[in-house]
């Protein structure tokens, strides 16, 4: 990396954070008690809805989460077991969110290549594609034991 590089990214860090200071008093909420328990929820369905109108594969995790819901329900398994597959497959969609939430942060901040925002955005896809391992896993467990 070049020193005028590693200086137009500085440039960018410092200035985005100054942004964020000066806007910092527009994110924090001075609600307190009940109303700021009122104002997490909806920001966190503000989140929900976010996730799934601008990210695809969340909107495909959570249409699959939906479908398997009942799939839950009638496969002959233990409860113990069925808890474990609906915790597995909740476990993929606030997997992809995160790292979704983390993709968008090295966007803002980097928006050029940078081996860092390249290994962030890598580590957050690995982490997705473990959930994945563990749900299917516990599917495929699951259909073995109801008809094997």
């Amino acid at each position: 990396m070049s020193y005028k590089t590693l200086a137009v990214s500085t440039l960018a860090v410092i200035k985005s954070i100054s942004i964020l200071d000066q806007n910092d008093h527009q994110m924090k909420s001075n609600k307190r008690g009940i109303s700021r328990i009122f104002s997490a929820f909806f920001y966190s369905l503000d989140g929900l809805i976010s996730g799934f109108k601008y990210e695809e594969a969340f909107r495909q995790e959570a249409i699959l989460f939906i479908l398997l819901l009942p799939v839950i329900y009638f496969v002959p398994v233990s409860l113990a077991f069925k808890l474990a597959l609906l915790a597995a497959n909740a476990l993929v969609l606030i997997v992809e969110l995160l790292n979704s939430a983390v993709e968008a942060v090295v966007d803002m901040v980097s928006p050029d290549y940078h081996v860092l925002a390249k290994r962030a955005k890598d580590m957050g896809s690995a982490a997705v594609l473990l959930s994945l391992f563990l749900a299917g896993g516990l599917w495929l467990t699951a259909i073995y034991q109801a008809f094997c």
